[in-house]
């Protein structure tokens, strides 16, 4: 990635932030501030601390919307082995694992967890759990639960960004490691702007938004780089 371009495209995104029509992905925002607030995977219920986890009064397309229902069918396969389901959780979410690891065997573990609810319901029509998404779900899941390390990933948004960026090495396959080192580095960059900052700010309510340091301004900077 070239300095001047990331320069040039965050001058562009700090105009954006000021003006009228900054809005439109802050309902993320939300969602993260509802997850933060009741996510705990020692709950007695998994299944309905998960449904809590996972409301938004906005919009629910991250994790329900036409032929892609991640959520109805994790919290079925919690309501069927709510033990494994934990399980997975965890390593998912310890950080002494490589991540681009833990990502791989959460949805190879998700492919188990379908068979097995195929076998206990032989007459079903299900044929996917909806995690196996270019890391959509999965980075959700890691985005919410550590808003300062990860973000939401979207694999063509992010090689659009690359090339805006003038990166050479433009990852033909997902690459989940280096986007979400790319995603640091560039609020690293925006941390240090103080008028992008002030704007962004500006345009939170702390009785509704995750207040905490989010890489979420990385996400809504690289989907705005994909939609300019």
């Amino acid at each position: 990635m070239q300095l001047k371009l990331i320069t040039h495209y965050l001058q562009l995104f700090r105009l954006y932030l000021e003006g009228p029509g900054s809005s439109e992905r802050l309902h993320i925002w939300a969602s993260q501030r509802t997850f933060q607030e009741n996510w705990d995977l020692e709950a007695s219920n998994l299944a309905v601390m998960y449904d809590a986890s996972l409301q938004s009064t906005y919009s629910r397309r991250l994790w329900n919307r036409e032929s892609y229902e991640p959520k109805r069918m994790m919290t079925a396969f919690m309501e069927m082995e709510p033990g494994y389901v934990y399980d997975i959780f965890r390593d998912l979410f310890n950080e002494n694992k490589d991540v681009a690891g833990r990502a791989d065997r959460f949805i190879y573990y998700c492919d188990e967890l379908l068979q097995l609810y195929k076998e206990r319901h032989p007459l079903t029509k299900e044929n996917s759990h909806y995690h196996n998404d270019n890391y959509q779900m999965v980075s959700l899941y890691l985005g919410f639960r550590y808003p300062a390390v990860y973000t939401l990933y979207d694999a063509d948004a992010f090689r659009k960004l690359l090339q805006l960026l003038g990166s050479t090495d433009i990852p033909a396959a997902n690459d989940i490691g280096r986007f979400f080192k790319v995603m640091r580095t560039l609020y690293g960059f925006m941390a240090k702007d103080e008028a992008l900052m002030a704007a962004h700010r500006a345009r939170l309510d702390e009785n509704q938004h995750f207040m905490g340091e989010s890489l979420l301004l990385s996400y809504d900077f690289y989907q705005f780089c994909k939609e300019g």
